[in-house]
């Protein structure tokens, strides 16, 4: 299993945020997801969501980056928020809800909820504008 943070990445966050972040289930790319998206971030990290919808619900999902622990964390938590939700669902998930569920998002890094928020809404439009 390939670890995506290191302890010094993650330092300060709980056990439930550290594990999730480690957690491969949804990290990584995807071959032919139903919709993707790419997203660079002001601070240079860049964002990769794949989802895999039916019905109208997020069935796979997963999510690549090359960013710091906290845009790990941020889109992990993401996608770990969206995984069995319907489109709807998914597009009421925000940068604010991420931080709380985190637990201790340092607050030079509350920009990367909104980079991995806004990289899931993108792969979102990818599939509401090619379907």
């Amino acid at each position: 299993m390939e670890k995506t943070g290191n302890k010094k990445e993650t330092a300060g966050y709980p056990k439930e945020v550290i594990d999730l972040l480690n957690d491969p289930k949804f990290f990584g790319r995807m071959n032919d997801p139903t919709s993707s998206a790419y997203l660079k971030g002001p601070c240079g990290d860049s964002m990769e969501f794949y989802l895999v919808i039916e019905d109208k619900r997020i069935t796979g999902i997963k999510y690549y980056t090359d960013g710091c622990g906290a845009t790990k964390a941020c889109a992990a938590m993401v996608a770990h928020l969206a995984y069995g939700k319907t489109i709807n669902g998914a597009l009421d998930i925000s940068a604010s809800e991420v931080i709380k569920q985190l637990k201790g998002l340092p607050e030079d890094h509350l920009h990367c909820s909104l980079l991995s928020v806004s990289t899931l809404y993108r792969a979102i439009a990818d599939y509401l504008l090619h379907r």
